[in-house]
């Protein structure tokens, strides 16, 4: 059910839109049974004046007195985390706030990992807090839940490709072209023994699809090998111990995200393995991990901070217009060559510098 909004008031009330404003703003000017009326029918409808919007009404018609002339206090917008410790969250959230706080919103942070712990239900507590928007950052579970709060708040999901709801944005990096420049890249060095550490969620599913894609375009399709994680360094790990230990083990690694790289890293030194001359890793994501000179990863750059910068330009346009079409927005990766991937043992000095 849709929230009441200012029409509804003014319908119930028998008065205009614009003494519905006017009476919302505390101005003088009404009358007291037409200021009795209208409160009496924002009481009984349950409304909310949404205070981003008329931020956002007020900084068009007056942007140098926006924060001495605010009167429906601070407009706040819910952001809820999948998991507050991947790193390339930090990208993401950067890029939404600079332009949320250009715009006087604030950004109220719920980590849903811990949450989940506890058996909350985040979206609903932001529904109670009365928020003006929320962004929904990476692959939440109960997807129920946040159809239900998009239902009632301006709703953006950012960084992920899932759930696909009738009035929310989807903003995110295409993980599709992302994952061919990674199997591209090690196919081109010579590589023909490729495996893919696998993601979950509608991303996972899209970067492995794309992986197998490739290698089928290239006639690897029988050396193309997946290996199921779970986005963690510890899950990365894990997952090339049992790549290596394979008696036809890969020569390279493409990893669902940094993170899970880090931990391929990790297991290849453990097993005596030296990267990138026994074995190539590529990450995706690019956060500050892959830029770490110790381990300077070759990885794809989803453009997290365009991806919060987007998301939060969708996010003041729903919160604008409500009712237009949901869009789905996809932001373009590129792939940062480091010192992670090289040519595998045997190939010629000419592939090796390709």
């Amino acid at each position: 059910m849709r929230p009441p909004t200012i029409r509804d008031v003014a319908d119930r009330a028998g008065v205009s839109k614009s003494l519905v404003s006017l009476v919302l703003r505390g101005s003088d000017r009404v009358r007291p049974e037409k200021r009795q009326a209208v409160l009496a029918a924002v009481e009984e409808l349950g409304y909310r004046p949404n205070a981003a919007a008329r931020s956002l009404s007020e900084r068009r018609a007056h942007p140098q007195a926006l924060d001495h002339a605010r009167s429906g206090g601070t407009p706040m917008v819910g952001v809820l985390l999948n998991d507050m410790r991947n790193p390339w969250f930090v990208e993401l959230l950067d890029g939404l706030n600079s332009v949320l706080d250009a715009r006087g919103l604030h950004m109220l942070l719920a980590d849903g990992h811990l949450n989940r712990r506890l058996g909350e239900d985040l979206t609903r507590t932001f529904t109670h807090l009365r928020v003006d928007g929320l962004v929904a950052v990476g692959t939440l579970p109960g997807p129920e839940a946040l159809r239900t709060a998009a239902g009632q708040l301006p709703t953006v999901v950012a960084g992920a490709r899932e759930p696909v709801l009738p009035r929310a944005d989807i903003v995110a990096n295409d993980d599709e072209y992302g994952a061919r420049l990674a199997t591209e890249h090690l196919i081109g060095l010579g590589h023909r023994r490729i495996a893919h550490i696998a993601g979950q969620g509608m991303v996972g599913e899209l970067r492995r699809r794309s992986f197998e894609t490739v290698m089928r375009e290239h006639g690897l399709a029988d050396s193309a090998v997946v290996e199921q994680g779970d986005l963690t360094e510890e899950g990365g790990y894990r997952a090339t111990v049992r790549l290596l230990s394979a008696p036809r083990r890969p020569t390279a690694v493409f990893a669902f995200n940094d993170i899970a790289c880090v931990g391929a890293l990790s297991a290849a030194e453990e097993l005596g393995l030296r990267v990138p001359r026994d074995l190539s890793l590529v990450g995706y994501d690019n956060t500050y991990l892959a830029r770490l000179r110790h381990l300077w990863l070759t990885t794809v750059d989803s453009a997290g901070h365009d991806v919060g910068r987007r998301a939060a330009q969708c996010l003041l346009d729903r919160i604008a217009d409500p009712a237009r079409p949901a869009q789905v927005v996809l932001t373009a990766p590129t792939l940062e060559v480091r010192g992670t991937t090289a040519a595998p043992p045997g190939v010629g000095a000419d592939r090796r510098l390709s």
